[in-house]
């Protein structure tokens, strides 16, 4: 699922890339990366649930293939199956919104061998992996278990996964694969707990999936505006308005675009949420900066009546 979270970031990162950049581009074409880049964050939620049935193929595969080698030792020929039986994998192979979800988009992980080998061996060689191996025995929880706390400890903070990641489309960050980890996880829950559908929607419901676009609009549109604002409010002995970090301005345009124009989502809500954008992805004293502004903004807003909404 694609939260507001997501969405917040991406926004931010398009509409960078738009007024640095352009290129030839519209603000139509802008629109349709922002969208573009969405899709792939979806895509990935996809593609991280079915790693855990690829990895789970290989695996097969390699116990097919020791037990053809020249002399097979006794090991080679009985191998613990615990791994490749794994029931939670079985359950994703049976779910038809995965399954054709991959290949109507043609996502497949089985590109790249290497990389697929260099996943199994760092799941095969963590301490979760043989713990699961040696329990006496083993359920579908158990199952589910053993693959969040791969996914979670093993898997996603792994370099080399956000390295293919991030090779796989120019959209897909460390963000992406932070929060839709996250989701993966959740999803294992859901199919534990038998969830009818366990596969999250691309959105959690209308007003999410206009979101983005609507954000995006609104913070062009009112670029003119809210940089007039900041500069006013910018305490000259301090700052030159001239120097400001063009993130830092740009961040700070986006939050009072969504405080101005989206009357559901509480003040202190947007505030939050773009002070933390600002301490990712600007300087180190951004956070603060902005919170003191966005604050401030908000304080005149509200004297002029031109923001009623808490």
């Amino acid at each position: 699922m694609i939260n507001r979270v997501l969405i917040r970031t991406k926004v931010v990162q398009m509409l960078y890339s738009y007024m640095l950049t352009k290129d030839g581009k519209t603000f139509s074409d802008a629109k349709d990366e922002l969208n573009e880049s969405l899709d792939k964050s979806y895509e990935l939620y996809n593609m991280l649930l079915q790693l855990m049935v690829d990895l789970t193929d290989l695996e097969e595969l390699r116990l097919d293939e020791a037990k053809h080698k020249f002399l097979p030792t006794d090991e080679d020929l009985h191998p613990n199956t615990r791994f490749v039986d794994n029931e939670l994998v079985d359950a994703l192979r049976g779910i038809d919104a995965l399954q054709n979800f991959l290949k109507e988009n043609k996502l497949t992980w089985r590109n790249d061998d290497v990389f697929l080998r260099l996943m199994l061996d760092k799941v095969r060689n963590s301490e979760e992996y043989k713990e699961y191996m040696a329990m006496p025995k083993t359920d579908f929880p158990s199952d589910c278990n053993v693959w969040r706390q791969l996914m979670k400890k093993v898997l996603l903070p792994d370099a080399d996964l956000l390295e293919q990641v991030e090779s796989m489309s120019v959209y897909c960050t460390d963000e992406d694969l932070d929060i839709m980890g996250q989701f993966v996880v959740k999803t294992i829950r859901r199919i534990e707990d038998g969830a009818e559908q366990p596969i999250l929607p691309k959105y959690k419901d209308e007003e999410d999936s206009t979101f983005g676009e609507q954000l995006f609009t609104k913070a062009f549109q009112l670029m003119d505006s809210n940089n007039k604002l900041i500069d006013s409010l910018v305490a000259t002995d301090k700052w030159d308005t001239e120097r400001l970090a063009f993130m830092d301005r740009l961040i700070m345009c986006i939050a009072l675009a969504e405080i101005e124009s989206f009357v559901k989502i509480p003040v202190n809500v947007s505030l939050n949420e773009y002070i933390e954008i600002a301490k990712m992805f600007s300087t180190a004293r951004s956070g603060q900066f902005v919170n003191g502004i966005l604050n401030s903004a908000v304080k005149e807003l509200r004297q002029k009546g031109e923001l009623i909404k808490k």
